[in-house]
């Protein structure tokens, strides 16, 4: 299970805030600069209690009206530059920061394309959707305000002890005495939040997912009338995610109610102090006014610890969710080219290209997104025919097709010892020929052909194409080669055109449009409102389960693959339908080598040779009437149709 009820038991939360830095790195500069004008703005602020004592001891002392004035003049000035210096820390600070979680958020954008297909397996895509958006969100909140305002608010209440020790170190000794038990709240308080911050951000992140299968879902929770129970379900989670809150809330008014009462208290305390001093000659009024001054200007810096380490300690949960993805192992290390290959630019810092703390300022590969699709079309050559200047061309292997030796697979949260859901598979597709795979349910078909796009990786044995190994290819060129079409077919909220060409490379155009939605007997389309431009809505639910199918199998052909990889393609279609598309496509089967997950024996005679797939293993290879004939395993799973075809 993914990692959603993590212990903060052991963090250190500058130790988790820490692993910011690379992003924050590029625009450190501004950061300081405004963290130095915040400082420079809160010290100013405390230059107004002088003034006032000047004013009473002076003017107001020696009855100058003049003087009176021109003290005013002074406080205002200095307002209006506290002012116009908080105005501009805000300034710097804002661009900068938008651009971090910008950075932030396409980073880990990246990094989930990259992750196994069992990572996402395992994780709620809630989860997921809520670490890309409050978790960002919280963390640009941190880095514009808590983190700033942590050290200007501890420079500033540093600055105003010595300068109230200054004034009458036995009133300042008096404002101090809360020090300790203040302290004392904040580590017990930063421990316990830190704790239930977490679960709330969790409970959001289970949100999220129920939101999101709701809406997906929509149409089983209304066909089998469970919209009353959904809504009991979630306001469920919503009600405890409201206790959760409730929590923090109570933990902050508590710690709150320490750090402003017991300040005020000792306020109190100088107050009465003071005034006896005053009373029997032994301070100024002056110095009481400047000393109760600069105490109540430190009340705000004092009060907002208890909110800035609350910030702080969600920043800190949700950096550590952030790199939790971060964290996981990637499909193949060092076979992407970075973020180059994802189409982000050279401006994002380090985790975008790689392991999560990667050395900074390295650049990526401009172009390589674009130079791994033109692979699909003119193979190890250049545009003109002629190859690229990357180095000694590698022998071109002879064609072998696709070789699965001794494959073994157990997906990655099985038990140890638990039986793997492929054992020893052994199997031969030759260049150009067409295997059907055939099998009960449950017997592994659709694992099997995962493996070969390395979707999963296999736990033994190995897979080759034409002879090469697929772990020794970066997955780039593998995907170049391999062309996949899924019985549950996946359509993006884009164009139809779009979703076809998303199987093809950057230089395909209509021509190729045109002809793969002619195999796949996909000519609906041109009758939709716009054409192939019309946009499908997501998941394509606009479309029939037949339409979505069509479109998925155009997509897997249009780029005229090496390797064809099709897991039952043709299961919702109609009975004429179905015949159209695999007349069509057999002519595309004729120049590809091809594994095809069937069912039906319409589906089977589309292929060469036959494989029977039973308990994991390859039991039987042939022809679809010597299977029939000398196999009765196949012939009961073809016994459903009419296999006399």
């Amino acid at each position: 299970m993914p990692p959603t009820r993590a212990t903060t038991k052991d963090r250190s939360a500058v130790r988790t805030l820490l692993r910011l830095w690379p992003y924050v790195r590029p625009v450190r500069t501004r950061l300081f600069t405004a963290a130095f004008v915040a400082i420079v703005a809160s010290c100013t602020g405390l230059v107004i209690p002088l003034v006032l004592k000047w004013i009473v001891d002076g003017p107001v002392a020696d009855r100058d009206p003049a003087g009176v004035w021109l003290g005013a003049l002074y406080l205002l000035l200095l307002g209006l530059a506290e002012a116009l210096l908080f105005g501009l820390r805000r300034w710097l600070v804002a661009r900068p920061l938008s651009h971090v979680e910008a950075s932030m958020r396409a980073g880990l954008y990246a990094r989930l394309q990259r992750l196994p297909v069992a990572f996402h397996d395992r994780w709620a895509s809630g989860q997921l959707l809520s670490r890309a958006t409050t978790d960002l969100m919280l963390l640009r909140m941190f880095l514009a305000f808590p983190l700033t305002f942590l050290l200007v608010n501890g420079v500033t209440i540093l600055v105003g002890v010595v300068i109230m020790l200054m004034q009458d170190w036995t009133l300042g000794l008096v404002i101090l005495l809360p020090t300790i038990p203040v302290i004392w709240t904040c580590v017990l308080f930063e421990k316990r939040y830190a704790t239930v911050a977490r679960l709330a951000q969790d409970q959001v992140g289970d949100l999220t997912t129920v939101v999101e299968e709701s809406v997906l879902g929509i149409r089983i929770i209304k066909g089998f009338g469970r919209h009353r129970s959904q809504a009991r379900a979630f306001r469920d989670l919503v009600r405890t995610l409201r206790g959760t809150e409730l929590r923090k809330a109570r933990m902050l008014g508590t710690i709150w109610g320490v750090i402003v009462t017991l300040p005020e208290v000792a306020i109190g305390a100088a107050l009465l102090w003071g005034s006896i001093q005053v009373a029997e000659h032994e301070l100024s009024a002056g110095t009481l006014v400047a000393f109760l001054s600069t105490a109540l200007a430190l009340r705000w810096p004092v009060e907002s610890i208890g909110f800035l380490l609350a910030m702080s300690q969600e920043a800190a949960t949700a950096t550590e969710r952030y790199f939790e993805v971060w964290d996981a192992v990637e499909e193949d290390a060092g076979s992407l080219s970075g973020a180059g290959s994802w189409g982000l630019s050279a401006q994002f810092p380090a985790p975008l290209r790689g392991a999560p703390q990667p050395a900074p300022g390295q650049r990526p590969v401009r172009g390589a997104g674009r130079d791994i699709v033109r692979l699909r079309r003119v193979g190890a050559t250049g545009h003109n025919g002629a190859a690229p200047d990357h180095g000694p061309r590698p022998a071109v292997p002879a064609p072998d097709g696709i070789r699965f030796e001794n494959v073994r697979f157990r997906y990655p949260e099985a038990a140890p010892d638990s039986a793997p859901t492929l054992d020893l598979v052994d199997l031969h597709i030759r260049p150009g020929e067409s295997m059907a795979l055939v099998g009960a349910t449950g017997s592994g078909k659709t694992t099997l052909t995962a493996l070969v796009p390395r979707l999963h990786e296999v736990t033994s044995g190995r897979i080759t194409l034409d002879g090469r190994d697929i772990t020794a290819m970066p997955r780039e060129e593998l995907r170049s080669r391999v062309a996949v079409a899924f019985e549950e077919p996946t359509l993006f909220s884009a164009s139809v055109g779009e979703n076809v060409l998303m199987g093809a490379g950057d230089e395909a155009g209509e021509p190729e449009l045109a002809r793969a939605l002619s195999v796949a007997q996909a000519d609906f389309v041109h009758a939709l409102p716009e054409g192939t431009g019309t946009q499908v809505g997501e998941q394509g639910l606009s479309l029939s389960g037949g339409q979505r199918q069509r479109l998925a199998l155009a997509r897997a052909v249009v780029g005229r693959p090496r390797f064809l990889v099709l897991d039952d393609p043709l299961s919702a279609l109609d009975v004429h339908t179905e015949a159209a598309v695999e007349a069509a496509l057999r002519e595309v089967l004729a120049d590809t080598t091809a594994l095809i997950v069937a069912h039906r024996p319409s589906t089977v005679l589309l292929a060469d040779r036959v494989a029977l797939l039973s308990g994991g293993r390859v039991t039987a290879v042939g022809t679809h009437h010597q299977l029939l004939r000398d196999n009765a395993e196949y012939a009961h799973l073809m016994s459903g149709e009419d296999h006399r075809r």
